[in-house]
């Protein structure tokens, strides 16, 4: 089960990310994105942290297969916190890379467009 922790659900992925998803941790389990308050000091940023953790540890119980992941993607600070305190508990977290790719558009506007490349795993090798 991949749980995917990050500002876009996995209902607007591209369908190669959605199949990648799926071949490596079998389902896809949407966990929304809290907002970060600007103002919030580490110690805010660490309880919601935390409590994000559990509710990934409480979904976990749900998964059949035993391939479990936390995609995790948004505001750094946070993110790190999780990612910290998931691979302390043992959990793997991946991010997703993609490429970019621009192109002009009317007018002669640069549109970025990114496509997904792979999930990458987070860990200190």
């Amino acid at each position: 089960m991949l749980i995917n922790l990050s500002n876009h659900l996995s209902d607007k992925w591209e369908p190669e990310q959605i199949e990648a998803a799926r071949q490596e941790f079998g389902s896809v389990i949407d966990l929304p994105f809290p907002p970060i308050d600007p103002n919030a000091d580490e110690s805010e940023v660490s309880i919601l942290a935390g409590e994000y953790v559990e509710k990934c540890m409480a979904i976990f119980k749900f998964s059949k297969n035993g391939v479990n992941a936390v995609h995790t993607m948004g505001e750094s600070n946070f993110c790190f916190t999780v990612i910290c305190k998931l691979l302390g508990k043992g959990m793997k977290c991946v991010a997703s890379t993609t490429e970019r790719v621009a192109e002009e558009g009317a007018g002669g506007e640069k549109v970025s467009r990114f496509k997904f490349v792979r999930f990458r795993e987070y860990g200190f090798n």
